[in-house]
C-alpha cells in the first residue's frame, strides 16, 4: 500500500470521484472533513459508500478521537459495512488501540465479520503527549497495521506559530516523524506519511515523497486526488534498485544456509535481504534458528 487518500464522509460525489483513482486505499472521513452539526448523516453516508463498494481500493474509515465521546457511535454505524480498516486519530499509545480492538471484536460479531479482520490505523502524532506514546504500540494488537504521523493537529497541541519553511518542516516535526517512523518499524507495521497541504506543488510532493521512501516509510496520505498518481509512481522501485533487489534475493535462495554472502565485491546478509524484499513487496520471514 502505497497511497491513502482522504474522502469526506458526507460526500458521495467525492467518493465516486475518488473510486475512479488508483489510491491503494480511501479513507472515509468523519472526523476533520466533518462539521458536528452532520456527524450522523455523514455515518449513514460513509455506511452506503463502504457498503457500495466498487474496485481494487481498500476501504478505511477515519472516526472520531476518543476524547469526543463519539468513537464507538462511529463504529457501531459503519462496521456493519465491513470496511477493510479503521482510522484512530489523536492516539495516544497502544492502550488506544487495544480499547478499540475490544469493541471491533463485538461489532464484528454483531455484524458477521470475521473477529480480528478489521485492521487499524493510527495516527500516531497529533497531540504532545502523544509523542511520549510511541514506545506503546509494539505487541499492542495483531490489528495494528500502521502508524502515521501528521503534523497539522500537532502544531496545534504545541502552541506553534508556523511549521515550516521553505518546504522544510520545523524541527519538532522532523522529530514528530522520525520517531513515528521508529515506532512503526519497532511495531513491525507500515510507516504512513503525513498530507502533503500545498495542493498545486506536485513538484514538492514528489520530493517530499521520495524523501519519505528514502527514510523508509512505505506509504503516504493524500487529501487531493491529483496526488494519487505521483505517490505512487514515487514508492516505485528504480530499475538499478530492482535489479539489485532481484538479485539479492536470488544469492540467497541459491544459497539458503548462508547467514553473509559475497555480491559484487560487497558483504551482504539477512538485513539486505529483508531490504531487498520489502523493497519488491514481497514477505520476509526469517530462517529458524539452527
Amino acid at each position: 500500500m502505497r497511497s491513502m487518500l482522504f474522502v469526506p464522509g458526507d460526500s458521495p460525489r467525492k467518493f465516486e470521484k475518488a473510486s475512479e483513482g488508483k489510491a491503494d486505499a480511501l479513507i472515509i472521513d468523519l472526523e476533520d472533513s466533518v462539521v458536528t452539526e452532520k456527524k450522523k448523516e455523514a455515518r449513514k453516508l460513509t455506511l452506503a459508500m463502504v457498503t457500495g463498494r466498487r474496485g481494487l481500493h481498500q476501504l478505511y474509515v477515519r472516526v472520531n478521537a476518543l476524547d469526543t465521546g463519539m468513537t464507538l457511535a462511529d463504529l457501531a454505524a459503519v462496521m456493519p459495512g465491513k470496511p477493510d480498516g479503521i482510522v484512530l486519530p489523536k492516539s495516544q499509545g497502544g492502550d488506544d488501540v487495544r480499547r478499540i480492538a475490544s469493541w471491533l471484536e463485538a461489532l464484528e460479531a454483531a455484524a458477521g465479520i470475521t473477529v480480528g479482520a478489521t485492521r487499524i490505523v493510527c495516527v500516531a502524532t497529533e497531540t504532545a503527549g502523544s509523542i511520549f506514546g510511541l514506545g506503546s504500540y509494539n505487541g499492542c494488537s495483531p490489528r495494528l497495521t500502521g502508524l502515521k504521523w501528521g503534523a497539522e493537529d500537532l502544531s496545534a497541541s504545541l502552541g506553534a506559530t508556523e511549521r515550516a519553511s521553505g518546504g522544510v518542516f520545523h524541527s519538532p516535526y522532523r522529530l514528530a516523524r522520525d520517531l513515528c517512523l521508529m515506532a512503526a518499524a519497532a511495531a513491525e507495521v507500515a510507516a504512513i506519511d503525513t498530507v502533503f497541504t500545498d495542493i498545486d506543488n506536485l513538484a514538492g510532493l514528489e520530493q517530499e515523497t521520495r524523501a519519505a521512501r528514502r527514510d523508509g516509510f512505505s506509504a503516504k496520505a493524500l487529501i487531493h486526488p491529483k496526488h494519487v498518481d505521483v505517490v505512487n509512481a514515487a514508492f516505485e522501485p528504480t530499475e538499478a534498485e530492482r535489479t539489485w533487489a532481484q538479485k539479492v534475493i536470488a544469492a540467497f535462495a541459491s544459497n539458503p544456509n548462508s547467514g553473509t554472502l559475497r555480491l559484487d565485491g560487497m558483504m551482504i546478509d539477512k538485513p539486505h535481504l529483508r531490504a531487498a524484499k520489502k523493497m519488491l513487496g514481497q514477505p520476509y520471514q526469517d530462517a529458524a534458528p539452527l
